[in-house]
């Protein structure tokens, strides 16, 4: 799985670290209630592009992101490797400036990008410009 997918997803579910895999507390959340309440969405970008406050879960999550895009997502559950797929799409079709914004704060060399880009494709995805 990509670390973009990884990307988006550990945005939205707040993992923990444990020694060789995040916590699955999270793992039973309703993504698509997060990424479709505009309200709870834009909590979790906010923290994460460090223009609001952020939760307990959500902080945690900020802390560990860098970790999840530089090791590929080893330490991810299957079920947050699919989510984070399905965020990602989501993201990329819905609100492609917001992933262009978090690109900018956690890709800046954009390396994540290029190295999965065929991937992406492969899977139905476009990167914005």
């Amino acid at each position: 799985m990509a670390p973009s997918y990884c990307l988006v997803f550990l945005a939205i579910i707040a993992t923990c670290y444990a020694d060789s895999s995040y916590t699955t507390k999270y793992d039973n959340i309703d993504l698509d209630e997060i990424l479709n309440n505009e309200r709870v969405y834009q909590k979790y970008f906010n923290c994460l592009t460090n223009k609001g406050r952020c939760t307990p879960d959500a902080k945690e999550l900020k802390d560990h992101l860098p970790d999840a895009l530089q090791t590929e997502c080893s330490k991810c559950s299957e079920k947050q490797k699919k989510g984070s797929e399905k965020a990602l799409k989501f993201l990329l079709e819905n609100k492609p400036n917001d992933y262009l914004e978090l690109e900018k704060i956690y890709d800046k060399d954009r390396k994540y990008r290029a190295r999965y880009q065929k991937e992406a494709k492969d899977k139905g995805l476009k990167f914005p410009a």
